[in-house]
């Protein structure tokens, strides 16, 4: 089995809010300080650990609180470039996987931030990201993944924000620039939960898109444990960044896919001009349609019509049932889809040849199967050309699998 994590992050995700989750979930709290004083910057700042309350949860917060004394070597921490984090991270006693990681965060942030200010990623000023607390969450949340023994981490869809911000370019809108960036590079999918408020930060949005293998629903795992760790805002719901720590279930080989759910209810169409679209949907490329019967408001009978595709196929499939049916709107989901490996073989029956689709756990596994089913248009011709019935075309088929296989 495989430790993994996930990342669960209905308000956002910060780099205080990933290392409070790492404590909480029980990374040892002078693991972290003295590894974190090898970088040689304590002087700069003070970490502190409580416990608090996010809507009547209780959660970790770690908090950062940073020197300020007007110094010179203060100011210029604050606004360290690129090269000098590396110096700083390379010169820590920490392990080497966490080392790495946290050098690869880092990495990415430049590139995004190098992007929208048109720099290479060597001449970032970091301002804020390159500040004493932007390290010491980076550097701890890596630190913490690493203690746990983490192989995978895996991070759910971020919820977008919105206002602005005060930085130091002057007030932002949210997402701000470079999280916009960083979510660009990795295709992060993004939603709005209606909270007005910046929710994810660059560093969070660099810690995510650097280190997880991927974004959306819950890999298949084995919960064992979960950290709590909360944000600095009161929000409208607990401001807490979970932690989900576990192993992988025995069918975490199952491909997963993720697909587009259109809907919509039609009670004025004609049943012919259904069965039209049906059929343009499908030649579209559509993975399966179909209808159910509904009663609609004011007790009218009507149809339930669904369509299921990939992401990619979702505009034009739209615009097919905007232009064949009288709907006036669609609704549109995202779902992750397990499914099985199939292949196709070939049998020879005593009336000629059919396909027959083999499903199975994964690609390395032939027989025995799943599931086993001939092709429906390959028998069909069959009992055509011989005028029998279509079963006994579908079950020859069937029998000779079990000649050809056993």
């Amino acid at each position: 089995m495989t430790k993994i994590a996930y990342l669960k992050c209905p308000t956002g995700i910060a780099g205080d809010m990933c290392l409070s989750a790492l404590v909480d979930a029980g990374v040892p709290w002078d693991y972290l300080t003295n590894s974190l004083a090898s970088l040689g910057i304590s002087d700069e700042y003070e970490l502190l650990l409580e416990q608090v309350y996010r809507n009547s949860q209780l959660a970790t917060k770690v908090l950062v609180n940073l020197h300020h004394e007007e110094t010179s070597h203060h100011h210029h921490a604050s606004a360290r470039h690129l090269p000098e984090i590396t110096q700083i991270i390379r010169g820590a006693d920490i392990p080497v996987r966490a080392k790495d990681w946290s050098l690869q965060v880092f990495q990415q942030l430049a590139i995004a931030e190098g992007a929208v200010h048109g720099v290479s990623p060597d001449k970032v000023h970091f301002h804020e990201v390159g500040a004493t607390d932007a390290i010491i969450d980076i550097v701890g949340t890596c630190l913490g993944l690493d203690w746990l023994g983490i192989a995978e981490l895996y991070c759910s869809a971020l919820p977008t924000g919105g206002g602005t911000v005060k930085a130091a370019h002057g007030r932002l809108s949210v997402p701000v620039p470079a999280v916009l960036e960083l979510w660009k590079l990795r295709q992060v999918p993004v939603y709005s939960n209606g909270i007005e408020k910046e929710l994810v930060t660059p560093t969070g949005a660099a810690i995510a898109t650097t280190l997880a293998q991927g974004f959306g629903s819950p890999p298949q795992m084995t919960i064992e444990k979960v950290g709590l760790g909360a944000g600095s805002q009161d929000l409208t719901i607990p401001n807490i960044l979970q932690l989900w720590i576990g192993n992988t279930t025995a069918q975490s080989s199952l491909k997963q896919e993720t697909i587009t759910v259109l809907e919509t209810q039609i009670d004025d169409l004609n049943p012919q001009a259904v069965a039209y679209t049906l059929e343009r949907l499908l030649q579209a490329g559509a993975l399966d349609v179909f209808t159910q019967g509904i009663t609609m408001k004011k007790s009218r009978s009507g149809i339930l019509l669904t369509v299921i595709c990939l992401p990619n196929l979702t505009d034009t499939c739209k615009e097919i049932i905007f232009r064949e049916t009288t709907t006036l709107g669609i609704r549109e989901r995202i779902q992750p889809r397990s499914i099985l490996n199939r292949q196709i073989h070939t049998v020879k029956t005593q009336y000629g040849a059919v396909r027959v689709k083999v499903a199975n756990w994964d690609e390395s596994t032939d027989f025995p199967a799943i599931n086993i089913q001939p092709e429906y248009e390959d028998c069909a011709k069959l009992a055509r050309e011989h005028d029998i019935p279509w079963r006994t075309i579908q079950q020859a088929a069937i029998s000779q699998i079990g000649n050809r296989f056993d």
